[in-house]
């Protein structure tokens, strides 16, 4: 039972791009059009908790964004000049896994420091930034109804502790506190179907530098795949969003710039005995409003101690 659990304690960190709302206009949902949780980051074993234990994680990401696309999924990164995005990041993950009980479930907390470059062009304007990102730190419980079926329940906190100057066009943070609930299930198997998703909801608080208080987000990571029955899961992931509440600024709503967009992609994990795991996948965005358009690598390993 211990090596089947090693995987997750379901959290986020504050990756995201940020670009110039006077540059990008109405196609920026969200302030600057990001979000402070990195869509798509999650796949397999999302809701299985591992036993009692420390438990640090590894994730890599490369994402690259060519395309702008405004209310009605038009790319609108000619009209102004030409538009790429690209982040990097290299983000560690450290869970504790309590041998404490709580609400029937196994107590959990982890913290996440993620290393962030991020390097933006809008038409004639190009900057690059590289720092820590915003610290996300979490709470969570997990359940395990039987050998296969797992969840967790989270709370997650994110703090504006990334670099953050209201006129450039890429940020390392947000600059603005969110709180995130969510709930996490897996259904594992060693061969057969393999199905995870993480449903979470984001509330973000005012930018207190440009006062603008980005609407709420719902938005779910999901994977399938098939168990091989030799450590491998083959199959796809990907995440579907959508910003369910509108903007504001200075207390006035801002309408008709809500984002959206869904992403899917190959996804393969291997795990071995001794509870050594890496999963790599590539995820491309689709049917995106008012936010960039591009695809992602992931990577994420965990080592266990």
């Amino acid at each position: 039972m211990k090596d089947t659990y090693r995987a997750n304690a379901a959290g986020p960190w504050c990756a995201a791009i940020a670009i110039s709302a006077v540059l990008c206009g109405s196609a920026t949902a969200t302030e600057s059009g990001g979000s402070i949780y990195p869509n798509g980051a999650e796949n397999f074993l999302v809701g299985a908790m591992p036993p009692a234990g420390f438990y640090p994680l590894v994730y890599a990401t490369s994402y690259h964004a060519t395309e702008l696309r405004d209310d009605r999924g038009n790319d609108i990164a000619a009209a102004i000049g030409g538009f790429r995005a690209d982040v990097t990041g290299i983000i560690p993950r450290f869970i504790w896994v309590t041998g404490q009980q709580l609400f029937g479930g196994q107590l959990a907390v982890h913290a996440i420091v993620p290393l962030l470059n991020v390097d933006v062009r809008v038409g004639a304007n190009h900057q690059r930034n590289t720092g820590i990102g915003d610290l996300n730190l979490s709470a969570a419980l997990g359940y395990h109804v039987s050998p296969n079926l797992h969840y967790v329940v989270a709370l997650e906190t994110n703090a504006p502790t990334g670099r953050y100057e209201r006129n450039d066009v890429a940020n390392i943070g947000r600059n603005y506190w969110n709180i995130e609930p969510l709930v996490a299930v897996s259904y594992i198997q060693a061969s057969g179907l393999n199905a995870d998703i993480k449903l979470m909801y984001d509330y973000n608080f005012r930018n207190k530098d440009t006062d603008y208080k980005s609407g709420q987000e719902l938005h779910a990571d999901y994977a399938f795949g098939w168990g091989l029955n030799n450590g491998f899961v083959a199959g796809v992931s990907g995440y579907v969003y959508r910003q369910i509440t509108d903007d504001k600024v200075a207390g006035q709503t801002v309408t008709g710039n809500r984002g959206r967009a869904v992403a899917i992609g190959p996804s393969v994990r291997y795990q071995n005995a001794q509870g050594w795991m890496i999963t790599a996948k590539y995820e491309r965005e689709y049917d995106v409003r008012n936010r960039p358009s591009g695809g992602a690598f992931w990577i994420k390993t965990l080592i266990p101690l």
